[in-house]
């Protein structure tokens, strides 16, 4: 189930009729108070939301969602300066859709989230002190969780069943997302720089290195 958290009542009730029929049952919420208390009551696949929103701003209810949950999120927001998209990546949404949106590609940018927090096997993966649930989504260190976002996941993901391969922010962004990647876009700078502060937050021992020139690396310092 995906929550639409939108209060144009047009524009909610095209997106959930186009997810149900693209095979992604939707439900509406029309005001930050109720989208929040919704996202933090059920178990929802991803969240899609607005940022003018009454009650409640969009940015408030990611930033209270980000304090226990790493359900997907896809911002919609009429904002279009990449300071607006930066500033809301590193409050932990996972993408970001300019309105007026192509309804087309909104459904492509969803299946693409979707496809990178799905699971994909029971299996873990380690590396030093941190290991990575596949079954839960969920990166641990020392047993504290992370609190990954969806992209954030995939990243630890894609490095730790590469652990001696070095990745350039076109690798990673294109081996995740599948889509062609820009030349000018900071996505992965950003998502890089949030795993670290957290990863901060639990250990002072390093693991994401920076190869000047070349992308990043699973840190092989002790």
């Amino acid at each position: 189930m995906i929550l639409v958290i939108e209060d144009d009542k047009m524009i909610n009730g095209l997106l959930c009729k186009v997810l149900t029929d693209a095979g992604h049952p939707a439900e509406s919420a029309f005001d930050g108070a109720t989208g929040l208390e919704m996202a933090l009551n059920n178990d929802y696949e991803m969240i899609l939301l607005d940022l003018m929103l009454p009650g409640k701003k969009g940015e408030d209810v990611l930033q209270r969602i980000r304090q226990s949950r790493s359900t997907p999120a896809i911002v919609l927001s009429a904002k279009s300066e990449v300071y607006d998209r930066i500033e809301l990546l590193k409050m932990g949404a996972d993408d970001y859709i300019c309105k007026p949106f192509d309804i087309d590609e909104v459904i492509l940018r969803i299946e693409a989230v979707l496809r990178r927090s799905a699971s994909q096997s029971g299996q873990s993966l380690d590396f030093k002190k941190m290991s990575l649930d596949r079954e839960a989504k969920c990166v641990y260190i020392e047993g504290r969780d992370l609190g990954c976002t969806a992209m954030e996941y995939a990243i630890m993901e894609l490095m730790l069943s590469n652990p001696n391969k070095v990745f350039s922010k076109r690798n990673l962004f294109e081996s995740i997302t599948g889509e062609e990647y820009l030349s000018e876009d900071n996505t992965m700078n950003v998502h890089i720089s949030n795993l670290r502060k957290k990863i901060a937050k639990v250990t002072e021992e390093p693991y994401i290195d920076t190869v000047y020139g070349m992308g990043y690396r699973l840190s092989k310092n002790l």
